[in-house]
């Protein structure tokens, strides 16, 4: 049984101009200790996927499945309480915008402490020394000192490692990784995708990485699901992906990497739909 099953999952928006498809009868499944990867420019519905799976979508969206499923529990049936025991502790998700996830109002080691509070027992001294276990664990400087800083007063870089150590403070059996470097210099890119990968290889536990970003894709990934405008193009593992890609809208994304120029212009997306392609 895998870890984490969707079927035919649609997700459709109320706006001004009406009914706005965002995803279209797409299927994923992910395993136990397992990096799935999934590609696609942005607006193909990557993360809406993920936000209906965490309950995180508004209001104004309609979601349906033929089967929504974690560990064989039925996603889409949960009561809400029952739900935000799962949501934090067994599935958690590290979000785009570290900044923006962060409250600016209190510190990163309160914010760290009350995702304990919420999912395990510990109180008191325990959560603080949980805390700074987990800040070392993720490699922030100095634990002792940040404990007590606010988000404003870290980096971009140490702020997404307080995310990341938040999403794995209750050893998650899931975590999804929703663009986890994109506001980040490429230094610390790939220190944090070092760090989620082996922290994913450490625990055992499934990883779903979002991204844009093909070379994250074959640095880390095992299998890839590639998608456009809400629906699922291509899923491989990693190697026939890159090796031998079936789809044209596959082959248009691997064409408009930069090793791969062949002339003076790299050719894009569109130049493949005008042709036909998809």
């Amino acid at each position: 049984m895998s870890l984490l099953e969707i079927r035919n999952l649609k997700v459709e928006f109320d706006t001004a101009k009406g009914p706005f498809k965002a995803l279209d009868g797409v299927d994923y499944t992910v395993d136990a200790g397992e990096v799935l990867a999934i590609v696609g420019e942005s607006g193909s519905g990557k993360s809406v996927a993920m936000l209906a799976t965490m309950g995180l979508l508004p209001d104004s969206a309609t979601i349906a499945a033929d089967k929504m499923e974690f560990e064989g529990l039925d996603l889409q049936t949960l009561s809400a309480r029952d739900r935000r025991r799962v949501i934090g502790k067994d599935i958690s998700m590290i979000f785009q915008e570290p900044i923006a996830s962060l409250n600016p109002c209190f510190t990163v080691g309160f914010q760290l402490g009350e995702t304990l509070k919420a999912h395990t027992d510990l109180r008191g001294k325990k959560v603080k020394t949980r805390v700074l276990e987990l800040m070392h664990a993720v490699g922030l400087p100095d634990p002792e000192g940040r404990f007590n800083a606010f988000p404003h007063q870290m980096s971009g870089g140490q702020c997404q490692r307080v995310m990341i150590a938040m999403a794995i403070a209750c050893s998650p059996k899931l975590l999804i990784a929703d663009e986890p470097t994109t506001a980040l210099d490429v230094t610390i890119q790939k220190q944090i995708l070092d760090l989620l990968v082996q922290l994913q290889r450490d625990s055992g536990m499934g990883l779903i990485m979002i991204t844009h970003d093909m070379g994250v894709v074959a640095e880390t990934a095992d299998r890839v699901i590639v998608q456009y405008k809400g629906r699922k193009m291509e899923e491989a593992d990693v190697l026939s992906l890159f090796e031998r890609p079936q789809n044209p809208y596959t082959k248009a994304l691997l064409s408009a990497l930069p090793e791969n120029a062949t002339g003076d212009r790299l050719p894009t997306v569109s130049d493949f739909a005008e042709a036909g392609g998809f």
